[in-house]
């Protein structure tokens, strides 16, 4: 059984909340969720209502029936929530790692100059890119096609397909959010002296 300190009270509390979002969420009925889990149906409502301390093996056959895992189940909030980003003066963009997936990256880019009119100077490398245009318009090259992207609008593409990203009638700003290969991919390239506009790291 959980100990039930106050700690452990106020995640007691919180998981039974989320088992019973995670229920509705699915639209499962409580008679549904007890058969998955193999609880009787009095035994589940108990358990979400307060009425019946949480068990470990219940807990594990729950989130195994909700289709998650028994660390999401009980994850609690830590006080390293806040990131600040890392700033590249150079490149006009600010970085940020996701927490829970270091590989990935979330990246706010000023872009001021169009697309290149070379294909040479077009990026590829593995991975897979998505970005939201935040101001401005942006142009994507992408193989031999041309997108214009307008303000809230977003691209996702594959990176292996060579591509290049700048501006249409001034500057505008982009979020991206990049996979392992691609925020690799781009490393490389704006380390090795290519002044190819494309997609931020």
């Amino acid at each position: 059984m959980l100990p039930m300190t106050q700690e452990r009270g106020e995640l007691d509390s919180l998981v039974r909340k989320r088992i019973r979002a995670l229920r509705v969420a699915q639209g499962l009925s409580l008679e549904e969720l007890a058969t998955r889990s193999h609880l009787s149906q009095s035994s589940l409502s108990r358990i979400e209502n307060g009425q019946r301390r949480l068990a470990l093996d219940q807990l594990v056959t729950l989130a195994r029936a909700l289709d998650t895992t028994l660390d999401q189940l009980v994850e609690t909030a830590t006080d390293d929530v806040i990131t600040s980003p890392t700033v590249d003066s150079t490149y006009g963009r600010m970085r940020w790692t996701l927490k829970a997936d270091p590989g990935m990256s979330v990246v706010r880019q000023r872009l001021t100059d169009p697309p290149p009119d070379n294909p040479a100077r077009m990026r590829a490398h593995p991975g897979r890119e998505w970005l939201v245009v935040l101001s401005g318009t942006a142009i994507l090259m992408l193989g031999q096609r041309r997108f214009r992207i307008e303000t809230n609008q977003a691209a996702e593409f594959p990176t292996m397909m060579p591509h290049a990203i700048g501006t249409e009638g001034g500057p505008c700003e982009i979020l991206g959010l990049f996979d392992h290969n691609a925020r690799r991919g781009h490393q490389r390239d704006d380390g090795d002296g290519s002044d190819a506009q494309g997609p931020p790291e």
